[in-house]
C-alpha cells in the first residue's frame, strides 16, 4: 500500500515512521516480535515529541537529549536505553537516506555504557537433569523431549525451533535447515541421539496431533507452538529438575555455545553454527575459551608449575 492509499494516521503516528516500519517489514523482513518492539519505541518517541509540540520534521538533538533524560528518569536499564537509541537512530538514518529529512538529530548522541554480562548457561549436569524431565511415554512428553534436545543440540533460537517445518530435517545427513533472523538460512548438524529422537517423533508421534499445518512441533490442536508456550514448558521442566535459577529458551543457545567451546571448538565454528552475522556477536563466549587457553598454558608451558610437577613425576625428580 502506498502512503497516499494508507489509512488515516492515529494521533501518535507519522508518515516518516510509517514508511520506516514498512521498510523494516518489506525490505528487511524482520519478525513480528522485532517489529512490535520497533513500533513501541517509535510510539514512545512520538508521544514525547507530541507533548513538546514538536513533530519528527522539527526534532533536534536537544529534543532527543530531553527524551533520553525522560527515559532515564523512568529508571530504564542501560540495555533498554540502548535499544531505544538504536531504534531512533535507525529511524532518522532511514529518513535522511530517503531524503525525508535533511539532517540526522541523533548523530551526536552517545551510547549508554552497558555492563559486561556473561551469558547465563547450564552446567552439563543441569542440562542432563533438565532433558530427563519430560515423560517419554506420553505423547506431549515425547514432543517436549525432542524440542529440548534440539534447542541444546543445535543452539536454536526459540523462533527457529517453532518455525521448523516438514522438510527442514534431512534424516540421511542429520542436518537441520534453519531460518534465522531476517529469514537467513543456515544448515546445522545434530548428533545421532537428537537425529533418532526427531526421526521417531516425525515417523511415530506427530500424526497423533492431527496436524493442520506443516510445522514440525504442534500443540494439542495440531497447530504450531507459540514462543510463550515453549517458554512455560521450559520453566516447568527446570523447576522439576531442581534448577532454581531463572532460565529461558535462549539459555539453551548459550549452553550450546559454551559447551562447544569447553570441548575445544573455535569461535569461528560456533559463529557459523549459531548463525551470527559477525564474529563480535559470538565473542561474548570468549570467557570460556580464555579459561581453556589458560588451562592449556598452565599444563604445557615449560615454566608453569603444573608442567614442572608433571615432569618431576615422570623423571622421579623433585621440581626445583
Amino acid at each position: 500500500m502506498s502512503s497516499s492509499e494508507a489509512a488515516p494516521h492515529t494521533p501518535l503516528s507519522h508518515p516518516i515512521a510509517d514508511r520506516f516500519l514498512e521498510h523494516l517489514t518489506v525490505e528487511r523482513g524482520l519478525s513480528e516480535h522485532t517489529l512490535a518492539a520497533y513500533g513501541a519505541d517509535i510510539t514512545a518517541l512520538l508521544a514525547f515529541l507530541d507533548g513538546l509540540g514538536v513533530g519528527l520534521e522539527r526534532c533536534t538533538t536537544r529534543h532527543l537529549f530531553l527524551y533520553l533524560t525522560h527515559l532515564r528518569a523512568r529508571k530504564l536499564a542501560a540495555a533498554s536505553l540502548a535499544r531505544h537509541l538504536s531504534t531512533l537512530r535507525g529511524l532518522f538514518a532511514f529518513a535522511v537516506q530517503g531524503r525525508l529529512l535533511e539532517e540526522d538529530p541523533s548523530a551526536l548522541l552517545e551510547n549508554p555504557k552497558l555492563p559486561a554480562q556473561l551469558p547465563e548457561f547450564l552446567t552439563r549436569d543441569e542440562m542432563d537433569r533438565l532433558l530427563d524431565q519430560p515423560d517419554m511415554g506420553a505423547q506431549l512428553g515425547f514432543r517436549d523431549r525432542v524440542m529440548l534436545e534440539l534447542l541444546y543440540a543445535a543452539g536454536l533460537r526459540i523462533s527457529e525451533l517453532i518455525g521448523l517445518q516438514l522438510g527442514d530435517f534431512d534424516p540421511q545427513t542429520g542436518i537441520l535447515r534453519v531460518f534465522g533472523k531476517r529469514a537467513k538460512e543456515r544448515f546445522v548438524p545434530i548428533h545421532f541421539g537428537a537425529q533418532k529422537l526427531l526421526s521417531d517423533y516425525l515417523d511415530l508421534k506427530r500424526a497423533a496431533f492431527h496436524p493442520v499445518c506443516r510445522m514440525i512441533f504442534l500443540n494439542r490442536s495440531g497447530k504450531g507452538l507459540t514462543r510463550q508456550g515453549v517458554w512455560k514448558l521450559i520453566k516447568k521442566y527446570a523447576e522439576t529438575a531442581g534448577i532454581r535459577r531463572s532460565i529461558s529458551p535462549h539459555t539453551f543457545r548459550h549452553t550450546f555455545a559454551t559447551h562447544l567451546l569447553e570441548g575445544g571448538a573455535d569461535l569461528r565454528t560456533v559463529q557459523l553454527l549459531l548463525g551470527h552475522a559477525a564474529i563480535n556477536a559470538t565473542e561474548i563466549y570468549t570467557h570460556i575459551q580464555s579459561g581453556r587457553l589458560m588451562r592449556i598454558h598452565e599444563q604445557y608451558h615449560p615454566r608453569s608449575t603444573a608442567f614442572a610437577a608433571a615432569k618431576a613425576r615422570s623423571t622421579g625428580k623433585t621440581p626445583s
